[in-house]
């Protein structure tokens, strides 16, 4: 290492160099130091004092740096300060000096690593340019995919567009594609297919099917793909008639054969299966008319065959006989004794005047009717109602089961009225047998209370048929009713006449002769008691019925020929007191006896008996 000289000045070149470089210089170090401006002082007293050869000449450094000379013994410091006073100065000035060289050296130190510093930031400056040229190729390169970006996003918007038109337009499409076509398998089902539920499905989905394509050819004409589709449709269409058709002729069939029940068929084969009718009826009408017909005139046979039937097994049922010698005013003598006479059976002995539990029959739990092996078997002895009851209630369950059937079958196909034609077509000759019927039992009776109870029976029919919203029955109804009361009418009448006959017959003064007076009785005449049981009867049977039925009017007619019959046995009675008994013992029977009727007719009736009872009686 050079000696470092001080006296040097700065040249012109270092001089022209900048403030970096030159705050590089050592003396520049040194002058930073030591805080002075060393170079100005050494050259300003360079002059008065000595030049630098001269200091250098008279300095003994002992062959050491200046930094080891600084630092040496105090060995050399005392040799140095034996020195003149000048060099004492200097020595002192170079210790300063070493002083700030250290700092110097460790400066140098600082600005190596200053250096290493600034070579790892140039390393860096590097690293961020060559980064910077990355980027900018990024940038470049994101420019492009940006680009690219757009332009998808121009594409998915376009695309978005296109699946959003092509949605509109399917779904207005789909529900016209939906209604002009049908599946092979429904195909193969109508063609193939077993006929059952999946076979219904089937028809009622190439139903729709069918309509679907005539609603548009009716829209818009020469459509390509309808007029396509037309053969295929005709075809199936046909095809599923014909399998129709066979099916339900099969079933009609069916009701002909022997021992059947029609209603299990009716509900297995024909409810079951009710759209093939509806399929049938809108796609053939003529030939559905025509199954129509001939499933009317099968149910037709049907019905007056197995009520012939019926009705043969209740004729031989065994039935009281209440003929003309059971009015209210016959005598029984002569009946009596032309009955012993006689060869005949009559049955066994009946009350014509006791109601008895015959109005059983009104409330019993049994709601069915008698089979017809059970009828031909019976040996016991009925009444007219039971007869009459027991096929009119066959008559009434299946009126009932037919006509819901025809409304379930045949509708919304066929209009009500269509249906209730079907009705009276299919039981106009079974309600012609019931009639019949209903004539031969109470043609010839007398027995009124049994045409009353037939009427009351008609009534619980009439009220069934109601409850079940039938209303071609009441045609049946209204002639049954035709039949019996009048008859009903006819028989009150008789009553009526024959007491009048039997008044007529009574004396009207009392007798001459003693015997025949001490017969007399102030005992309550027979035709009290017959007139009692037959009025209570009659109003067992009409608690629930008022004023307007010919039940009242009958009674009134039948109570006025009680009081002049009365009137008459009363004045061929011997004694006025006598008379009197004889008519309140007679009202007080008949009061008596019809006491326990309730409803509002007996009370009516009561009322008039008591008055009847109360007003005077001209027997004089």
């Amino acid at each position: 290492m050079e000696p470092f000289r001080l006296g040097v000045t700065m040249r012109p070149l270092e001089r022209a160099m900048g403030n970096a470089d030159r705050s590089k210089r050592p003396e520049h170090v040194l002058d930073q130091l030591l805080d002075i401006d060393l170079e100005s002082s050494l050259v300003a007293n360079r002059d008065e004092t000595w030049d630098n050869d001269e200091l250098l000449s008279d300095v003994d450094f002992t062959g050491l740096a200046l930094h080891e000379f600084v630092q040496g013994d105090g060995v050399n410091k005392s040799q140095v300060s034996e020195t003149p006073t000048a060099a004492k100065c200097w020595c002192s000035a170079i210790g300063n000096l070493d002083l700030k060289a250290n700092q110097v050296y460790t400066d140098e130190i600082d600005k190596a690593r200053f250096e290493d510093l600034h070579q790892s930031i140039r390393a860096c400056n590097d690293i961020l340019n060559s980064v910077e040229l990355n980027l900018t190729s990024f940038q470049n390169d994101l420019g492009d995919v940006s680009a690219e970006i757009e332009t998808l996003r121009a594409r998915s918007t376009a695309l978005s567009s296109r699946l959003d038109n092509r949605k509109v337009v399917e779904h207005g499409l789909t529900p016209v594609v939906e209604e002009i076509t049908v599946s092979q398998s429904i195909v193969k089902t109508i063609s193939e297919g077993d006929i059952d539920e999946t076979w219904i499905v089937a028809l009622n989905m190439v139903g729709k099917w069918s309509n679907a394509l005539s609603a548009k050819e009716t829209e818009a004409h020469n459509i390509k793909c309808i007029t396509d589709l037309r053969p295929l449709r005709d075809q199936l269409v046909n095809i599923a008639i014909e399998r129709i058709r066979d099916f339900l002729v099969a079933q009609i069939k069916a009701l002909r054969s022997p021992n059947i029940n029609a209603q299990i068929v009716q509900q297995r084969h024909f409810i079951r299966y009710k759209d093939l009718f509806s399929f049938l009826w809108n796609h053939h009408q003529v030939l559905a008319e025509e199954i129509g017909q001939a499933y009317m005139n099968t149910m037709r046979w049907y019905y007056l065959n197995h009520f012939t039937r019926y009705e043969r097994a209740l004729s031989k049922v065994k039935i009281h006989v209440i003929d003309r010698h059971d009015v209210l005013g016959n005598d029984d003598s002569p009946r009596k004794s032309t009955l012993l006479t006689s060869s005949k059976s009559t049955g066994p002995p009946h009350d014509a005047f006791s109601l008895g539990r015959r109005n059983d029959i009104l409330t019993t739990s049994n709601q069915s009717a008698l089979p017809s092996h059970l009828a031909e078997e019976d040996t016991a002895t009925h009444y007219l109602e039971f007869p009459f009851r027991n096929f009119n209630l066959a008559l009434i369950d299946n009126i009932c089961a037919e006509y819901s059937f025809l409304t379930a079958f045949f509708s919304p196909s066929l209009s009500f009225q269509i249906i209730a034609r079907y009705f009276n077509y299919i039981f106009s000759p079974t309600f012609e047998l019931g009639h019949n019927l209903t004539k031969s039992l109470v043609s010839e009776t007398f027995d009124s209370f049994g045409l009353l109870l037939c009427v009351r029976l008609n009534q619980k029919f009439n009220f069934k048929l109601q409850r079940h919203k039938i209303p071609v029955g009441d045609s049946y109804i209204n002639g049954t009713n035709m039949l019996l009361w009048p008859r009903f009418q006819v028989i009150m009448d008789l009553h009526c006449e024959s007491v009048r006959k039997l008044t007529a017959n009574l004396p009207s003064a009392p007798p001459t002769s003693k015997a025949e007076l001490a017969k007399q009785s102030a005992a309550p005449s027979f035709m009290a008691q017959r007139f009692g049981q037959l009025v209570q009867g009659i109003l067992e049977l009409s608690r629930e019925t008022g004023d307007d039925e010919p039940v009242s009017t009958s009674l009134a007619r039948l109570r006025g020929v009680l009081e002049a019959f009365l009137a008459r046995v009363a004045k061929s009675i011997e004694g006025q007191r006598k008379r009197e008994r004889f008519l309140e013992n007679s009202f007080s029977l008949i009061l008596t006896i019809i006491g326990d009727a309730q409803g509002k007719l007996a009370t009516e009736q009561r009322s008039q008996i008591e008055a009847m009872m109360a007003a005077p009686q001209d027997t004089k």
